[in-house]
């Protein structure tokens, strides 16, 4: 028999409660439908490392809850975080007790990581506003990232109920996501494209569609405007796999301009000045869709591109044979 652990949080910090009549199913999800301020999540980890006894005994994944059982859980210690408040700028679109919608900047890392200990939008946030999403102590409210390089809309979580609600809208593809991208060429005028997508089997800084096993990417593409050697894109995403669109355009020979990892300096002078520029992949999250976890409110936000953007796709909107509107 598994011995429950040793409790290295303090004595008040274990949690002990009858289940209510309500309970059925699994233990971590009727645990967590109990609204206790603990994430599935940590309670799956937690259940794994022995830390919920059910009726005395270690629990196990597949516990099924039971009105009138006895529970104790002894929370572990949360792991060592660096992560510190930072007065740095935030462009805020809406903020309520549950949830931050914002407009990321260019260069801005999501969250601190090897190489970027601080100065992360994380930093921001713990400046800004509370985080009790139950979440990764490194990571507080982050339910999705946009890259470094990528500018636009995202969603930060602020309690535990808006947290599982977002990562469930996200798993079930129920948020709406468009993005606008400059290519290279002249993708087709509509196309879906669907595929694995995996690490890079020989740079592992990369990713790639074309591997035997990998989670499904579809991301679904209309040109909106012919450049100079280039293309205006919106690209709405079904799923959200790190570097998606940059990968499925890469592999379709039209990568992003600008961008470092997946392309090559442009032959061409005009779009080489401009992807020097730029210094970064022509990416902007240019919608974000969904229903409001907790209120049940329909909210969408729309950003307009920052600055750099605008200022290649203007330049190269001048130079080109035609230059017809955007639709």
């Amino acid at each position: 028999m598994v011995e429950p652990p040793e409790p290295t949080s303090p004595p008040e910090d274990r949690i002990e409660l009858l289940l209510p009549e309500t309970a059925s199913g699994r233990l971590d999800r009727a645990l967590a439908a109990l609204e206790l301020g603990i994430s599935r999540s940590n309670l799956q980890r937690w259940i794994e490392e022995g830390r919920v006894l059910l009726e005395g005994m270690p629990a196990t994944r597949r516990s099924r809850a039971r009105p009138g059982h006895r529970v104790e859980i002894f929370p572990a210690p949360p792991p060592p975080s660096e992560a510190i408040a930072q007065d740095l700028p935030l462009e805020i679109l809406y903020e309520d007790e549950h949830l931050i919608a914002l407009n990321k900047a260019a260069g801005v890392v999501v969250h601190p990581a090897p190489g970027h200990p601080d100065g992360t939008l994380v930093n921001a946030l713990l400046f800004h506003a509370e985080l009790r999403d139950g979440g990764d102590p490194m990571r507080p409210g982050i339910v999705h990232r946009i890259d470094k390089g990528t500018t636009g809309v995202m969603v930060v979580a602020k309690t535990v109920p808006a947290r599982e609600g977002l990562v469930a809208l996200f798993a079930e593809h129920r948020i709406e996501r468009a993005y606008l991208a400059i290519c290279l060429g002249r993708p087709p005028q509509r196309h879906t494209f669907t595929t694995l997508h995996g690490r890079h089997p020989t740079d592992r800084k990369r990713f790639s569609g074309r591997v035997r096993t990998g989670k499904r990417a579809v991301t679904h593409l209309e040109r909106l405007e012919e450049l100079h050697g280039a293309s205006l894109l919106r690209c709405r995403l079904e799923t959200g796999r790190t570097h998606q669109i940059r990968v499925h355009l890469k592999e379709a020979g039209h990568p992003l301009l600008g961008d470092p990892l997946y392309g090559r300096p442009p032959r061409d002078p005009l779009l080489r000045e401009q992807a020097m520029a730029l210094g970064r992949p022509a990416l902007h999250a240019a919608v974000l869709g969904f229903v409001h976890p907790i209120t049940a409110e329909t909210l969408r936000f729309e950003v307009e591109p920052p600055a750099d953007f605008r200022s290649a796709l203007e330049a190269l909107r001048a130079a080109a044979p035609t230059s017809p509107s955007m639709s």
